[in-house]
């Protein structure tokens, strides 16, 4: 397997995998624990689909009488099969995960749904359990994530079992990923800030990380006022149903705004020399995914959701969105071109560490003739 090889296909050096096995030598083969964790992340698409499935039926589990979604008509059935597929979707990346063809897979067509996914989940797998703490602690009646009305939406349990399994499945998602790409990619984000390279294009990384955490400041400020209390640029109707969830919701969207502006700006200046290179990283890649994702999510749902005049979004409200999913859009395609960098200066002395290695082989060789001949 040559170096170009590895390089493609991510394989870590010494990897062998499904075809590439020359014989004599074992196939890929998955631990105990991604087996388990293949098998969870898979299991907990199970109750979120299952719903949404027996809803396109015409079911009505866990819908009262008179929540709107009884009015939803062929746009909520659309939405509702899109989303079923976008479920679908953590089915195959678990797979991908853990199968010896993943490796084989371009690095885009996972790195890409893994960011969306971490985008979607991740405001859930934070705000909720802070939601159900602040509720246990005698907060407020509060409603989960999402019932942004008055009238009844959902049977309570609903959301419960839902963003119970969406917690478990962005746990058990995560984990098959980390571990995925500590193998194929881990040799791009070891060491520390200080030993990173000067290169051509730090001005321009620097100028794209002091945009995005400009833009990042407009909904960073916006959510600090709505956590705060303040309901500037609200509409009427969320204005009037703020509740617990809606404050502890506004603070972790700005707690991701803190997160996205300091991991970026930390990657961009290096002031911290000694700071491990991974946890700029893992805040860029979190910060930048909830912003640009959630922030295109609510925008959609704001969009697909207009009726009355007191529940459509207002202008203020969807700037902010659009906003934030630029602010997450820049710091993506600063991190897509700083990655690029390490890959392309790694290629190199991969070549040279593979060659070294032909050479040690050709000198053996050439001393075990020697010593035939005499």
């Amino acid at each position: 397997m040559t170096a170009n090889r590895l390089i493609d296909t991510g394989a870590p050096p010494g990897e062998r995998t499904g075809t590439d096995a020359p014989p004599g030598e074992p196939p890929y083969r998955v631990g105990r624990a991604r087996s388990v964790l293949r098998v969870v992340a898979i299991a907990s698409c199970l109750p979120y689909v299952g719903l949404k499935t027996a809803w396109m039926a015409g079911s009505r589990l866990g819908i009262p009488d008179g929540s709107p979604l009884l009015d939803g008509g062929p746009a909520l059935a659309v939405a509702n099969g899109a989303t079923v597929l976008m479920d679908g979707a953590v089915v195959v990346l678990a797979l991908l995960l853990t199968r010896p063809r993943g490796l084989r897979v371009p690095a885009w067509l996972l790195v890409l749904p893994m960011w969306v996914a971490s985008g979607l989940l991740l405001p859930i797998m934070t705000a909720f359990p802070v939601q159900l703490v602040v509720r246990l602690l005698g907060g407020g009646d509060g409603r989960p994530v999402g019932e942004g009305s008055s009238e009844p939406f959902l049977d309570p349990w609903v959301f419960g079992v839902v963003y119970g399994g969406f917690i478990v499945q962005g746990l058990a998602l995560g984990a098959l990923f980390a571990l995925y790409a500590r193998e194929r990619w881990g040799h791009l984000w070891r060491g520390r800030l200080r030993d990173l390279p000067e290169s051509p294009t730090a001005p321009a990384l620097r100028a794209t990380a002091v945009a995005a955490a400009s833009a990042a400041l407009v909904p960073g400020v916006t959510h600090l006022l709505w956590a705060t209390g303040s309901t500037a640029g609200l509409e009427p109707a969320r204005a009037a149903d703020r509740t617990s969830d809606f404050y502890v919701l506004e603070a972790v969207s700005l707690l991701f705004v803190v997160v996205t502006a300091v991991g970026v700006l930390l990657l961009a200046f290096r002031r911290t020399g000694r700071l491990s290179l991974r946890l700029p990283l893992v805040l860029a890649w979190c910060g930048s995914a909830q912003l640009a994702c959630w922030g295109g999510w609510l925008s959609l749902a704001g969009l697909m959701g207009a009726g009355e005049a007191a529940d459509r979004p207002t202008a203020a409200t969807m700037v902010t969105y659009a906003v934030q999913m630029l602010a997450g859009a820049l710091v993506v395609t600063l991190g897509a071109y700083f990655f690029a960098e390490r890959a392309a200066a790694s290629a190199p002395s991969a070549q040279g560490a593979l060659d070294e290695s032909r050479g040690a082989l050709d000198e053996s060789r050439g001393a075990l003739d020697e010593s035939r001949g005499s």
